[in-house]
């Protein structure tokens, strides 16, 4: 079992395959996202764009369905997420583009209210098929300590 204290800050790691297709594009804007860039070809080829593009929630949700399948095989303490940082759409994503992740613990800190909880901050980063960054965000993680009395 990961616990608070088995994170390093530094440690960097690369994951995930996700293939975007047409259909889930379309899916997701029509649900949470119905602009008429996410929906209409036409009305794509129209904007900065230039064709049908994912929503950047969309995006956000594609990289979270790597990270979630990339900890399937660890073991880990986590208590969630208290949110983002930041969060920033670099470039479009199109259907036929292959997404992957790539993480990096960039803080840690004991919880001073919650002793058997600590607090940590990955940057992360999503790439496409041609290692074109499309999205960035700094996320903020939670996870139990091993030893709530402990120090850093």
């Amino acid at each position: 079992m990961k616990f608070y204290e088995d994170i390093e800050v530094g440690s960097k790691s690369s994951f995930g395959r996700y293939e975007v297709t047409r259909e889930e594009v379309m899916d997701f804007a029509s649900k949470y996202d119905p602009q008429p860039f996410h929906l209409d070809d036409d009305a794509a080829a129209q904007t900065h764009f230039g064709r049908l593009s994912a929503s950047g929630w969309h995006t956000c949700s594609m990289t979270m369905a790597m990270m979630v399948e990339n900890m399937k095989g660890e073991k880990s303490a986590g208590l969630g997420s208290p949110g983002v940082d930041s969060l920033r759409w670099i470039k479009p994503v199109y259907p036929g583009d292959t997404l992957r992740c790539e993480t990096e613990i960039i803080e840690k800190r004991r919880s001073a209210s919650r002793p058997e909880m600590g607090i940590f901050k990955s940057r992360i980063r999503t790439f496409n098929q041609d290692d074109v960054l499309v999205l960035e965000m700094v996320s903020n993680g939670l996870i139990r300590t091993r030893d709530p009395n402990g120090a850093d």
